[in-house]
């Protein structure tokens, strides 16, 4: 019987999802979803903040800043609270409501930033505004996801060697890419250690971590409108880029099977159902894809009705191709 005493202490690391009767092709789901932060962002979060700890940049008069889309902030939000720490998050429009209370319930500070940069999104904005709040205040201690070194390595000294004691013989692995981190920690262990996987990375079309056209692009999670520091393709064999009325289609359909999951994983379920069709034509290989959280605080957005009608109109159209997988 599990027993803690921090809410960042808990995590279901083991749990997958075979997919076949869903999407009709070999892919197994990794389940990150199941901690008290409900994403894998958990996992950064904490190794991020334990890494500021030892190194004497958070005392107790610290504000924790971070610009994040919403999972990210809420572990944060999580684990600010377990040790008395102030924090802010600073994000945007398109942050899901549902992320905003429970940051806010969980004692955070939430503010929306709605200045685009030159690529059309709201990360350089959001930056900006936290480089800001770190020179008005020394108080003010801003971690950087985007090129913090703990933020991958946490995935390389958690989530990777639990994919691969499940899985030695994994020949694919599919991972979504937002800040890199999940993605290049897992990236550099399979590297490191000489294993034969594949790693796949999987992307919005309209992102431009990968050297894409920035585009509009209104689900949050995957893609960003400047290019992560900690991004290394040098690590990765391949990248899939999803349009996102195919991320609409696969969570519905994903949910019409009683799996609600959020918009990130329905990007990377999308892409690496095209993928493995294209590399592996009638094949079974063994392959793993990351689902980073649920669909819970997607209700206000990918599974609301006006808000499909109102971004994704042509999509709803046509009610049948909405559930089409």
């Amino acid at each position: 019987m599990p027993i803690i005493t921090s809410p960042q202490d808990f995590n279901v690391d083991d749990l997958y999802v075979d997919l076949r009767h869903v999407i009709n092709r070999p892919l197994y789901l990794k389940c990150e979803g199941f901690n008290f932060a409900g994403s894998v962002k958990l996992k950064a979060a904490a190794a991020m903040v334990e890494a500021a700890g030892r190194e004497g940049a958070l005392t107790p008069d610290s504000i924790i800043v971070e610009s994040s889309s919403g999972n990210l902030g809420i572990a944060l939000s999580l684990i600010a609270a377990s040790r008395g720490l102030k924090f802010v998050c600073v994000t945007d429009p398109r942050c899901n409501p549902a992320s905003m209370r429970v940051m806010r319930a969980l004692g955070a500070e939430v503010r929306v930033v709605s200045d685009k940069d030159a690529n059309g999104g709201y990360l350089g904005g959001r930056i900006d505004y936290v480089r800001k709040l770190c020179e008005s205040d020394e108080r003010y201690v801003w971690l950087n996801q985007y090129a913090n070194r703990n933020n991958w390595m946490a995935h390389y000294r958690g989530t990777a060697p639990a994919i691969d004691r499940e899985f030695p013989d994994l020949e694919v692995l599919f991972v979504g890419a937002g800040t890199t981190g999940t993605l290049m920690g897992c990236a550099r262990y399979f590297r490191e250690h000489r294993r034969p996987v594949t790693i796949v990375a999987v992307d919005a079309v309209g992102s431009v971590t990968f050297g894409g056209m920035p585009e509009r692009r209104m689900v949050p999670g995957l893609g960003t409108s400047s290019m992560p520091a900690l991004v290394d393709e040098s690590f990765i064999d391949d990248v899939v880029h999803v349009a996102e009325p195919d991320t609409i289609r696969t969570v519905h359909a994903l949910a019409s099977r009683g799996f609600l999951f959020g918009g990130s994983t329905g990007t990377v379920v999308s892409g690496a159902s095209r993928w493995l069709d294209a590399k592996y034509p009638g094949e079974d290989p063994v392959a793993v894809a990351i689902a980073p959280d649920f669909g819970e605080r997607y209700l206000d957005s990918i599974y609301e009705e006006s808000w499909l009608r109102e971004h994704f109109g042509d999509l709803l159209s046509d009610p049948a191709a909405i559930l089409d997988d």
